[in-house]
């Protein structure tokens, strides 16, 4: 089976290595994020408010450092919103604290508002306007959501007529374009919210289990799947109404091993890989 080999993307400076990575994500623009801690949370009971930094590195390697106050997320997502701020959001929402589920940080680090998007985040990407991207896993299966940075829900995947919606295994947003492979049916699903003629449109898809999506023009990679198939990178061509398989292989990363716990995010026509110990950033574009 061929394998691809991921293109090393960004790294976490050496000098932050010492402290705990709790999440890493790519933007919307390109820059990867790390958002690190002195220590790692600790399971069960009440989440103390804690100090975080986030350390942004930019496309051409400057490295931006942004101290957050008063962190509440044990589980965060992390993603930065066009003004320079930062959206940190618990995976989780615990009914005593509803409504703060989701901080947003202004561009020197304090909090100015917050906000609940629902229990059991699977997915959350920033798309280039600013608006907030959640997809759910089936312990709330809620399906595909995307929020105002203020806190406003301004497009729900109910009623959409996406198929067997029940859990958001992949999201890829790009632009201000949302791309989904969800499970039950796990179609390729298209959003494009802002559109008023056909604001979705769906593929049937063979390829089950995918953790990451990417799409450029007419082809599109799925990365991930069930047991053996956790590395498998199958590619396809879109049709009118089915993707139409035309390669499947191994995504490893770039200096070979197998691909052990990872973070995932796709954007555009890239799917970035992170591998533990979560300090390097790997880049597989479907455009290349």
């Amino acid at each position: 089976m061929q394998k691809t080999a991921l293109v090393t993307y960004a790294h976490l400076p050496r000098e932050h290595h010492h402290r705990h990575v709790l999440t890493s994500t790519i933007d919307v623009f390109g820059a990867a994020h790390w958002l690190l801690a002195d220590r790692a949370p600790q399971p069960g009971g009440d989440v103390q408010p804690f100090d975080a930094m986030v350390v942004s590195v930019h496309p051409g390697g400057n490295v931006e450092l942004t101290e957050l106050s008063a962190v509440r997320a044990r589980w965060p997502h992390l993603d930065r919103l066009p003004d320079g701020g930062f959206v940190v959001a618990a995976s989780r929402a615990r009914r005593d604290e509803d409504g703060d589920q989701v901080q947003i940080f202004d561009a020197l680090g304090r909090e100015t508002l917050t906000f609940s998007v629902g229990d059991a985040i699977e997915h959350l990407l920033v798309d280039e306007s600013g608006h907030i991207w959640v997809g759910h896993f089936d312990e709330n299966p809620i399906g595909i959501r995307r929020w105002s940075a203020t806190g406003r829900p301004v497009w729900m995947s109910d009623g959409a007529g996406i198929p067997g919606l029940f859990d958001c295994y992949a999201l890829n947003v790009s632009g201000t374009t949302a791309w989904a492979c969800p499970y039950t049916d796990f179609p390729l699903v298209e959003i494009r919210p802002d559109r008023t003629d056909r604001p979705v449109r769906v593929w049937v898809n063979l390829v089950r289990g995918s953790r990451a999506v990417a799409v450029h023009g007419e082809r599109v990679a799925f990365y991930g799947g069930y047991g053996e198939e956790r590395d498998r990178l199958a590619q396809g061509e879109l049709t009118d109404t089915s993707v139409e398989p035309t390669a499947v292989g191994l995504l490893t990363l770039p200096d070979g091993p197998a691909l052990g716990r990872r973070l995932v995010v796709g954007r555009g026509s890239r799917i970035y890989v992170q591998a533990e110990p979560f300090t390097r950033w790997g880049v597989f574009d479907l455009s290349d």
